[in-house]
């Protein structure tokens, strides 16, 4: 049982990384799907962060204090990941809004089937 309960961080990953991926391929609204996508991804940013605390460690200043020490290469890479997110968020919302004004919704059915009218 121990076992189980030391992997939470990844069951909890699993379960949203499903979420995630549910709401993105079921709706058929924009803005969800958007949610959804934002969900995965910050999913992704929890399973690359889980191996990456060592914990008993210390921050990487080298001193004869401290033996084990947390890399810190995992939060540099997540705080890129986290800024290159919101920048793909920002952008598919522009876009969302842009096919509003031209197709008064964001719903990609009725989005499909005006396009195929025309």
């Amino acid at each position: 049982m121990s076992e189980w309960l030391g992997l939470v961080n990844h069951w909890i990953a699993v379960i949203l990384m499903v979420a995630g991926l549910y709401i993105v391929v079921a709706r058929g609204n924009m803005v969800k799907k958007l949610v959804g996508l934002a969900i995965f991804q910050s999913t992704v940013y929890l399973i690359y962060l889980t191996p990456g605390k060592v914990f008993g460690a210390t921050a990487p200043i080298l001193t004869d204090a401290f033996e084990d020490y947390s890399n810190p290469l995992p939060q540099v890479l997540i705080l890129t990941a986290i800024v290159v997110g919101i920048a793909t968020q920002a952008l598919g919302l522009a876009l969302v809004v842009r096919i509003n004004e031209a197709y008064g919704s964001i719903e990609e059915d009725e989005v499909q089937r005006q396009d195929d009218e025309a």
